[in-house]
């Protein structure tokens, strides 16, 4: 995937039919503050997240090839999700998500620096949806992502490398 600096911290294999629980379990994890207030037992949550991931999964997959999901795991372990699309005029960053004990250790700042560096060399840019009220939006714009523009609950984001030099 060409992510040298973090390699150190994390890696990644695509993502396979094996793999289901698992993103299952790191998409629910990103939606738990979300349904907190809903009255719903932790089964019916269950229910409706396994429908939610279901539905997401099917889209994505519909839309990208096989190799663009990846898990990103520490050492052997799976840790989190990566879902970037090399299209030939970008790069779409469909989805980046880890456990929670994962995050707040920098890996997404650095995850998302590798990125940067990858579409400086290839003059592509990133962009990305994030949702009104994700906190990743926050470190979006810390990066130098701007907003493009608002789609129903979403923020179309984009990073773009610095012109080339004369």
């Amino acid at each position: 995937m060409g992510l040298a600096a973090v390699s150190a911290q994390i890696e990644f294999r695509p993502a396979t039919a094996a793999d289901r629980d698992f993103l299952l379990r790191v998409y629910a994890s990103t939606r738990t503050e979300e349904l907190a207030p809903v009255p719903w037992s932790p089964a019916q949550k269950g229910e409706f997240l396994r429908m939610q991931f279901e539905a997401q999964d099917r889209d994505y997959r519909s839309k990208y090839p096989p190799e663009d999901f990846q898990v990103i795991l520490a050492g052997s372990t799976p840790i989190g999700r990566l879902y970037l699309h090399h299209a030939d005029d970008e790069l779409n960053l469909i989805d980046i998500a880890f456990l929670p004990e994962h995050c707040g250790r920098g890996l997404g700042t650095a995850l998302l620096r590798e990125l940067m560096a990858q579409a400086q060399y290839t003059r592509r840019p990133i962009r990305l949806y994030v949702e009104h009220f994700n906190p990743a939006r926050r470190l979006y714009q810390r990066l130098g992502f701007t907003d493009l523009e608002e789609h129903g609950p979403y923020w179309r984001m984009e990073w773009a490398p610095a012109a080339a030099a004369p």
